[in-house]
């Protein structure tokens, strides 16, 4: 058997926080324990968003809390070739189309419906794609992007399912109402996701699973806000012959209001807390362990 193989993801879009921090000591000593190799990865496809000085920010946090990985880390953003082909792929069996509404459009479209009835939400409380883009023709979709038109490729759901049929995922860690063991994916709840964009040629969801399988990650263990994401990605798996790694899903650090701490919030970040003289053994017994 080989080794197993951990990886931590973050991006630098802002400083590390103690939920971070959780995340990453829990894959160190897991990866530990296992006799098992830790990898990390820079998740970078942001370009808007992503700066160097975060990138390096983590790197000294990282060795500040006594986490070691293999070296070199991947960076997304040196790959975008491997996401064009996973995307060609899927359009080569017919499962991905271009969407053309802007943000505010779908949000227009979304306000209409609920008129009327109140209108599906994904597991993170955003609107399913309500949009008819699915139904445009070939010549039409052709027409508009070579207009120019911004895009985004989304993934056509039903048709994905019934390609893949059902799937399943081993969980050793607890979802949000205490799921564990052998655990049913539920894509459909995500309606069709974007899998790129015009000028992006992957998102979050493409990146991930095919990063973790070039990496050889068997060992996906990350926050309990991702736990439901992982139907979409047991399914693009399926889709492209990946394998299924073992997922193991942790408890959330939340402030004060019962909100997980996210960068997007300003939640203190680590190497704030180390100026004020924070120790790594504070910030093991600050996170719980």
């Amino acid at each position: 058997m080989p080794d197993p193989v951990f990886r931590f993801a973050p991006s630098p879009n802002g400083y590390l926080h103690l939920g971070h921090a959780l995340s990453v000591l829990i894959n160190f000593e897991m990866a530990r324990a296992a006799g098992g190799r830790l990898l990390l990865r820079i998740e970078d496809i942001d370009a808007a968003r992503c700066r160097p000085q975060y990138e390096t920010a983590i790197y000294e946090d990282l060795a500040w809390l006594g986490i070691s990985w293999e070296e070199p880390a991947r960076r997304q953003s040196a790959h975008f070739d491997d996401y064009r082909a996973a995307l060609a792929r899927l359009d080569a069996l017919g499962l991905i189309y271009p969407s053309f509404e802007s943000r505010g459009e779908i949000t227009g479209l979304v306000a209409e419906r609920e008129t009327h009835a109140p209108w599906p939400r994904d597991p993170d409380g955003a609107p399913l794609y309500p949009g008819t883009a699915k139904a445009l023709s070939e010549h039409e979709r052709r027409a508009l992007i070579d207009a120019g038109r911004p895009y985004a490729l989304r993934l056509d759901m039903a048709a994905a399912i019934e390609r893949a049929g059902p799937l399943r995922w081993v969980e050793t860690g607890v979802g949000p109402s205490g799921e564990t063991g052998t655990v049913a994916a539920h894509p459909e709840r995500w309606g069709d996701v974007v899998l790129a964009r015009k000028d992006t040629p992957t998102s979050y969801h493409l990146a991930v699973t095919v990063d973790d399988a070039t990496q050889g990650a068997s060992n996906i263990v990350r926050g309990q806000d991702l736990f439901w994401a992982t139907g979409v990605h047991r399914l693009l798996q399926a889709l492209l012959d990946l394998p299924a790694p073992t997922y193991h899903h942790h408890r959330l650090i939340r402030d004060s209001k019962g909100q997980k701490l996210s960068k997007s919030t300003r939640a203190t970040a680590l190497r704030a807390l180390r100026n004020t003289g924070v120790s790594p053994a504070d910030v093991r017994k600050m996170v719980g362990l």
